[in-house]
């Protein structure tokens, strides 16, 4: 069987993947992301999961490659990984009481073939307390996350509503990625 390589940094992504039970090795891409806001967010997505993937497929390229990546989209606009606290305060300010986007997109990527994906999730929120955002801040769980939270993490005693996959919100649809796996496999 072909080695899989993750080419993610995302200790939640890595769990999904273990969760599939495939011997994979985690290989953490360190690309500088850049993205072209000529595209519409689902193919901004696609190529920044592109990118992840293909600078480890340079490196290991017998390998089947998986690269990944998650955006949070509200009113039109992408909400990255907040970089401090005042960021992570208006991000989940922004995303309080409403509806938002969660793309998550993935690539596969081998010798025999390039596929990349985008799954889309929309995520409401209950009102969340001025105070409660304050204290939520102060801990260090926004500061990795597009968005500024994670569904799995405080922020899920918050959420109303989810329409679409559990699993893209988090930041790997896994049935895709189970999808993809059984179909290569068979093919090579």
């Amino acid at each position: 069987m072909k080695k899989i390589i993750l080419a993610s940094n995302s200790p939640r992504r890595k769990e999904l993947m273990e969760m599939l039970g495939y011997d994979f090795e985690v290989v953490v891409s360190h690309v500088e992301e850049v993205i072209d806001d000529k595209l519409s967010f689902c193919d901004m997505v696609k190529s920044l999961a592109l990118q992840k993937g293909q600078a480890v497929y340079e490196t290991h390229p017998n390998c089947l490659v998986i690269g990944a990546d998650t955006v949070v989209v509200v009113d039109d606009k992408i909400l990255g990984k907040p970089h401090n606290q005042k960021q992570a305060q208006q991000m989940i300010e922004m995303l309080s009481n409403r509806s938002h986007i969660v793309m998550t997109a993935v690539a596969f990527i081998s010798k025999e073939e390039q596929y990349v994906i985008c799954d889309t999730s929309r995520v409401k929120f209950n009102e969340i307390p001025a105070d409660k955002i304050e204290q939520y801040v102060l801990s260090d769980e926004p500061y990795d996350k597009a968005g500024g939270y994670a569904i799995q993490g405080w922020a899920g005693k918050y959420i109303r509503e989810i329409e679409g996959n559990f699993y893209t919100i988090i930041g790997l649809p896994i049935d895709i990625v189970e999808d993809y796996l059984q179909s290569y496999l068979k093919k090579y």
